[in-house]
């Protein structure tokens, strides 16, 4: 994978544009979905635990009942209080311009709490984060944070607006003053045509009360909300959740174009199809809060079945290593053993 040389503006400040004045085929406003401060990111042992809140005195009496009074509701109380709940254990990994980083896992493996990480959205005053996050090998600043666009796994839009309107309004509010309101439109209709939305710039975006566009379609205006600042690192929560594997395919192919044009691209899955698993770069796979893999998606087959992991038929890699993660696939002290190895050594290619 590639290192970080080379990455570092001057001084930590976004380099300006070229001489040559490279512009888009509007003249005046330069490419948006290109990237002119590229971002890479490096994550080392992160972990994240928050602290189980104490139980009430009603509560541990109910707890009482069902326990034969083997406690009292104070012990209990002290008890909880002094419990932590591990979330992260010691995620390591990295992700380049050019590059799309998939983080599979099920439900409950920790894929959002670390996506809010990379992010800079996690709140340390809800548990006790550790670990190290670079971005060009230095701590993130408020540079990096500006240069991030991060799209939810829910979809906030508003549902009587079109889509050209949504976005449209969105670029006067997001866009800075030194533009003219004629050239922010501009920038607003050049995402459309880049993602792909020209054909539903007209249709409102609708909800479960009225039709609108389709789920693939918010997806892409959610998408849509971000690229207006031309974020170089671009991180989205499980933006193929609902979506068929062809609305599926069609959204990741759009990261995956993004990616090509030197923007960072780290993304969830929660079950990916085959064709869209063969569009990732690196995977990390999480079970439990713990790694179970990182590395290139193109050699995570062949790793595990050199440890003994290899179905008996051909099948998708990502159920696969999900069947890995859920311990469904092998019995659970294999799973338990294959944990405490990779825990000891981080795969990093």
């Amino acid at each position: 994978m590639p290192g970080f040389g080379g990455l570092e503006a001057p001084n930590g400040d976004i380099p300006r544009h070229s001489k040559d004045g490279s512009r888009d085929s509007r003249g005046h406003l330069p490419s948006l979905m290109a990237s002119s401060y590229p971002i890479a990111i490096k994550f080392i042992d992160v972990c994240y635990k928050v602290k189980v809140q104490g139980t009430d005195t009603q509560g541990s009496s109910i707890k009482r009942m069902f326990t034969h009074g083997s406690s009292t509701p104070s012990d209990q109380g002290s008890t909880a209080r002094n419990q932590e709940k591990t979330i992260l254990n010691n995620i390591t990994g990295m992700v380049s311009p050019g590059e799309m980083l998939a983080i599979l896992g099920p439900s409950g493996s920790g894929k959002s709490t670390l996506l809010n990480a990379l992010a800079g959205r996690l709140r340390h005053d809800r548990g006790n984060f550790s670990g190290t996050m670079l971005a060009n090998n230095r701590k993130p600043s408020k540079q990096i944070a500006k240069r991030t666009g991060f799209v939810a796994q829910d979809d906030v839009l508003y549902p009587h607006l079109t889509v050209r309107e949504t976005l449209v309004f969105c670029s006067l509010l997001r866009l800075p003053k030194t533009l003219s309101t004629k050239d922010k439109i501009s920038v607003a209709e050049s995402v459309l045509s880049e993602l792909g939305l020209s054909k539903c710039e007209n249709t409102i975006i609708g909800n479960s009360f009225m039709r609108g566009i389709s789920g693939g379609e918010r997806k892409r205006v959610s998408i849509a909300h971000e690229m207006l600042i031309n974020p170089s690192l671009l991180i989205l929560d499980e933006p193929t959740s609902g979506l068929d594997s062809t609305a599926a395919h069609r959204l990741v192919s759009i990261l995956g174009s993004l990616a090509q044009k030197g923007k960072t691209i780290v993304t969830s899955m929660h079950q990916p199809s085959s064709r869209v698993y063969q569009l990732f770069d690196s995977v990390l796979v999480l079970s439990e809060g713990r790694s179970l893999y990182f590395g290139k998606g193109s050699e995570a087959m062949g790793y595990f079945e050199s440890i003994g992991f290899s179905p008996s038929f051909p099948m998708n890699p990502a159920d696969f290593l999900l069947d890995l993660a859920n311990g469904t696939w092998a019995s659970t002290s294999s799973v338990s053993f294959l944990l405490h190895e990779l825990a000891e050594s981080t795969r990093m290619n």
